[in-house]
């Protein structure tokens, strides 16, 4: 007998709907709310709204794509937790409301734990236990998996998450939200001109911050500082005052604005991976990364790297499953269902939920 689950993801600014049959996906809808542009960030408000106006369409959306009956349905997934009250709101309603009346199980999910679990769907059974690494625009986490349910946590960050420092220093040199794709592409460019030496320049150095009393956490507001006034120091002259400090921009060469990127990821790059190496113990059997600052081509780069020197795989999911998607909901979902882990439709919506039993 087939399971069908129905997941579903509001926690922020995407509307995820994905249906999963049998341990595999067969649809998945999502829709990236681009009205948060003009902003230079998630505003809430326009959050929830947006979502209740196309969580409806992704949901009929990945029944039309599978060609899969509503009544064919065994449980209904949503996201209860962490992220954005109103957005979240949106989805759990809506998930419990179909769960009532089609009298099947609801399942919520903490999007954190969709998240760890989203390379399984690509790559098979992960090998425990693993240490795994959720970085996202609001989440930096680094984590000890010994299985479902069961994880510790090892660090993570004190201030900003790696998206909200891509965000904030993109903004500052131009970039449309969300920034950390345009950093990305130019620190690519960047190391190919290098090695082609192509550009007679010296680079850019930024601070790669240590907490002394916490060696596995991370803290990049210092990062984010060290930009600031590096370019109110060297572009002053042409500097265009916004009301938020961060959100300054200024008049750089478009080689300049490669090379003050490529130091913002190197940066990056060398605080995460320090933070791995800190933490890394023999008996981890592979490193997972996911979230959406995953998708960068730099850090994975840096990943693999890391994997290979300790001889351990290394497990990232492609792109679209780092960002938030319906896929990695019925994914863990269908985790729980088999397990007989479902949720009492009392369940409320957290927005600080931690994946972490006290």
């Amino acid at each position: 007998m087939k399971v069908v689950i129905l997941g579903i993801e509001t926690s922020c600014d995407e509307t995820g709907a994905a249906l999963l049959v049998d341990g595999k996906i067969t649809a998945d809808r999502t829709t990236t709310q681009l009205l948060h542009e003009k902003y230079g960030g998630v505003v809430p408000e326009l959050a929830s709204r947006a979502h209740m106006s196309l969580i409806a369409p992704a949901v009929n959306g990945v029944f039309e794509d599978s060609g899969i009956n509503v009544d064919e349905l065994d449980a209904v997934a949503a996201t209860y937790g962490p992220g954005l009250a109103g957005a979240l709101l949106v989805g759990v309603s809506y998930a419990k409301g179909l769960a009532q009346s089609l009298n099947i199980p609801f399942i919520g999910i903490n999007h954190l734990e969709g998240h760890l679990w989203a390379g399984e769907m690509a790559y098979g059974e992960l090998p425990t236990p693993f240490i795994a690494l959720i970085i996202s625009g609001g989440h930096t986490l680094m984590i000890e998996v010994n299985g479902l349910g069961q994880y510790r946590k090892i660090g993570g960050t004190h201030d900003d998450a790696v998206g909200e420092l891509f965000d904030k220093t993109g903004r500052m040199l131009g970039f449309p939200f969300p920034a950390g794709a345009k950093l990305d592409a130019d620190s690519i460019q960047y190391r190919k001109t290098i090695k082609a030496k192509n550009f007679n320049v010296n680079p850019v150095h930024f601070p790669r911050a240590k907490i002394k009393k916490d060696e596995f956490g991370f803290s990049f507001s210092g990062l984010k500082t060290a930009v600031l006034y590096y370019l109110q120091d060297k572009y002053s002259n042409s500097e265009k005052t916004l009301p938020n400090k961060y959100e300054m921009q200024y008049d750089i060469p478009d080689y300049e604005r490669i090379i003050i990127s490529a130091a913002i990821m190197e940066a990056v790059s060398d605080m995460l991976i320090t933070g791995l190496e800190a933490a890394w113990d023999n008996r981890y059997r592979s490193l997972v990364v996911s979230g959406g600052a995953a998708s960068s081509s730099h850090l994975r780069t840096e990943f693999s790297n890391f994997a290979k020197r300790h001889d351990i795989p290394i497990i990232i999911p492609s792109p679209e499953l780092c960002t938030d998607n319906g896929s990695m909901i019925a994914w863990i979902a269908y985790k729980h269902f088999i397990n007989d882990q479902t949720s009492p439709l009392s369940l409320q919506v957290d927005p600080s939920a931690s994946l972490f039993k006290c």
